[in-house]
C-alpha cells in the first residue's frame, strides 16, 4: 500500500480555510543523550529559534504577560527534574544538547518539551482536540494505531518527522515532533507505537514524569510486559491518555498523577478510540467534577466538543467488520459537526488545527503513514524502516 485514499466527501458547508504550510521537515539523528540532542540542535537551529520566538509571542498574547515573566513563574512551579533524572536521565541530557546545538537558553528548549505540563499550568480546557484510534491485528491484517495531532496554529510550518537510528539500548524510531521537542508520538522498529490525548480534567501535579518523556520511554522499549508495567506504575505529571500498540496488540490507559486506569470499549472488532475527556478515570480535579465518566450525561457533556468527536469515530469504527487503514483515514477526516470536527483544517481564527495525521502499522514490518496537516488534504507519506530518510 503506497498511499491511502481519502474516502470522505466533504460537507458543502465549510469554515473558510487559510493557506496551510504542509511541508514535512525530515531529520535523521543518531546516538543518545547529549550527542543526539546536539545534532538535533545544530541541524534545526534556525527552526528552533523561530519556534521559540513564535511560542513566546503566542504565550504573551494568550496570557497577556511578558514571556520571560511567564517562564519565570512556570519554572518556579515546575519540579519535574527529579522524575526525569530517575526514569529518563538521557533525555534531560538530550535537551541540554538541543539547547547547546541551537545556541539558545536551556529553559527555552525545556519549555517546548513540557507542552502538556504548561497546558496544565495554564489550566485551559478548550484547546485540546486530538483524536486517536487503535485496532488489533485481525483477519490477516496488521494492528494499527492512529492519531490526528491537533495543536495551536502557531505551530504550522514546524511539522517534523524525526528518524532516530538504533543504538545498543534503543530501537530505531520514527517520531512526529516539532523543532526542539523530543516527541509528540511515534513508532519503533519493534512494532511498538504510542499516540496520546490530553485529559485536562483528571489530576496532574508539578512533579512526576512529563508526557514527552513518557512517550520516548515507551519508544525506547523492547519488551511488552516491562513497558506496560512502567506506564502503569510511573508517577505521571499530566493527565493523559496513552494508546499503545505492541505489534498486533492494542492497549489504552488513562493516566492521572494518582491513578492509571485501562480503557477498552469492548467492541467485537477490538477497536479502541479516544478524544479529550475521561472514559474510566475518576481521579478528577475538583473544578472538573462534572466530567466524572459516570455522570457525564447528567450535564449534557455528550453535546460538547470531545464527546461529539468521539461519537464521529465510534459510529464509523465500533461495528466495522474490518477496520482498514482507509476506514481509519475516513474516520480521522470526518467533519460531521461544523463546529466540532475530528479533522480540523487550518484556520487561524479558530486558534487550533490538525498539525499532522499519522497511521502506524504494527507488525514485523512496521511502518508509518504520515502527513503534515489535516488528513482530508491529500495522501499520507509511507515511511518504513528499510527505506531510511538518509
Amino acid at each position: 500500500m503506497k498511499s491511502l485514499t481519502c474516502l470522505l466527501l466533504l460537507s458543502l458547508f465549510t469554515i473558510p480555510v487559510l493557506t496551510q504550510n504542509k511541508q514535512l521537515i525530515r531529520v535523521d539523528l543518531s546516538g543518545r543523550g547529549y550527542e543526539l540532542g546536539l545534532q538535533h540542535g545544530q541541524q534545526m537551529k534556525s527552526k528552533i529559534h523561530d519556534l521559540i520566538v513564535t511560542w513566546k509571542t503566542n504565550a504573551a498574547k494568550t496570557l497577556k504577560q511578558d514571556p520571560e515573566e511567564i517562564l519565570d513563574s512556570f519554572f518556579e512551579y515546575a519540579d519535574f527534574n527529579a522524575a526525569i533524572k530517575e526514569h529518563t536521565p538521557e533525555l534531560l541530557d538530550e535537551i541540554r544538547g538541543i539547547a547547546a546545538g541551537a545556541k539558545v537558553p536551556f529553559r527555552d528548549v525545556f519549555i517546548l518539551n513540557l507542552l502538556d505540563e504548561f497546558w496544565v499550568y495554564v489550566d485551559e480546557l478548550k484547546n485540546h482536540h486530538c483524536t486517536s484510534v487503535g485496532v488489533p491485528a485481525q483477519k490477516g491484517q496488521p494492528g494499527y494505531i492512529a492519531q490526528n495531532m491537533d495543536l495551536e496554529t502557531y505551530t504550522d510550518g514546524f511539522q517534523v518527522l524525526m528518524h532516530l537510528e538504533e543504538t545498543d539500548e534503543s530501537p530505531e524510531q520514527l517520531i512526529l515532533t516539532y523543532p526542539g521537542l523530543i516527541a509528540l508520538n511515534g513508532l519503533n522498529k519493534n512494532g511498538i507505537g504510542v499516540c496520546v490525548n490530553t485529559i485536562m480534567q483528571i489530576q496532574a501535579a508539578n512533579t512526576g514524569l512529563p508526557v514527552a518523556f513518557v512517550i520516548r520511554r515507551i519508544l525506547n522499549s523492547h519488551e511488552k510486559n516491562e513497558l506496560l508495567q512502567f506506564v502503569k506504575t510511573v508517577k505521571h505529571a499530566s493527565g493523559q491518555n496513552y494508546l499503545i500498540g505492541i505489534r498486533g496488540e492494542i492497549f489504552d490507559f488513562e493516566a492521572s498523577t494518582n491513578e492509571v486506569v485501562a480503557f477498552n470499549p469492548g467492541n467485537l472488532n477490538g477497536s479502541i478510540y479516544h478524544t479529550n475527556h475521561p472514559e474510566v478515570n475518576r481521579n478528577l480535579k475538583p473544578w472538573f467534577a462534572i466530567y466524572d465518566p459516570y455522570r457525564a450525561r447528567e450535564f449534557n457533556l455528550h453535546k460538547t466538543n470531545s464527546y461529539i468527536r468521539l461519537e464521529s469515530i465510534r459510529k464509523r469504527i465500533a461495528k466495522a467488520p474490518l477496520v482498514t487503514p482507509a476506514l481509519i483515514q475516513e474516520a480521522l477526516s470526518s467533519k460531521d459537526n461544523f463546529l466540532h470536527p475530528v479533522c480540523r483544517s487550518y484556520n487561524k481564527e479558530l486558534g487550533g488545527f490538525t498539525f499532522a495525521s499519522v497511521i502506524m502499522q504494527l507488525n514485523d514490518d512496521p511502518r508509518l503513514y504520515i502527513m503534515a496537516g489535516a488528513p482530508d488534504s491529500g495522501k499520507y507519506n509511507e515511511i518504513d524502516f528499510d527505506k531510511t530518510l538518509r
